[in-house]
Order: structure tokens, then C-alpha cells, then sequence
């Protein structure tokens, strides 16, 4: 199950990096909703929160990569909406 999870963890932070190439390369987040990814961010946040408490590194490594990935998306909204 641990492998199962690390590798949806890395398969889903990828699947994020089209998104982030849209936005930056074509410099336009028209239809991109900042309230969902806001949300994520947020949900990544309280994770890494919970992460800390825990000391778990399973869950570090992908919180850490989804507040920069999902970080990504919402500052490019802001840039470019």
C-alpha cells in the first residue's frame, strides 16, 4: 500500500505540471478556478500541518511538492486573470 500511494502521489503531482505549463507558457488562466485551487492549496497546507505533528515522511515529501505546485497554479491565476 505504501508503494501504491507513493507512486499515485508522484502520478498526480505530475499530472498538476500541464496545468502550470498552460498557465505560465500561454500566459493566460482564463477558466482556471482560483477557488479550487486556493482549496487544494489550502488542503496541502493543513496536511504538511498534520505531516509536522506526525513526523511522518511519507506524507512530507508530497505536501511539500503540492504547496509548490498547487502555489504555482494559484500565483499564475493571480498573474494572469
Amino acid at each position: 500500500m505504501k508503494r501504491l500511494l507513493g507512486g499515485m502521489s508522484i502520478f498526480t503531482l505530475l499530472m498538476t505540471v500541464p496545468q502550470i505549463y498552460v498557465i505560465w507558457a500561454s500566459r493566460q488562466a482564463a477558466g482556471v478556478s482560483l477557488l479550487s485551487w486556493t482549496a487544494y492549496w489550502i488542503s496541502a497546507f493543513v496536511w504538511f500541518v498534520y505531516r509536522i505533528q506526525k513526523r511522518d515522511r511519507n506524507i512530507y515529501l508530497p505536501c511539500v511538492g503540492w504547496l509548490l505546485l498547487d502555489g504555482a497554479v494559484v500565483v499564475g491565476i493571480f498573474i494572469y486573470d
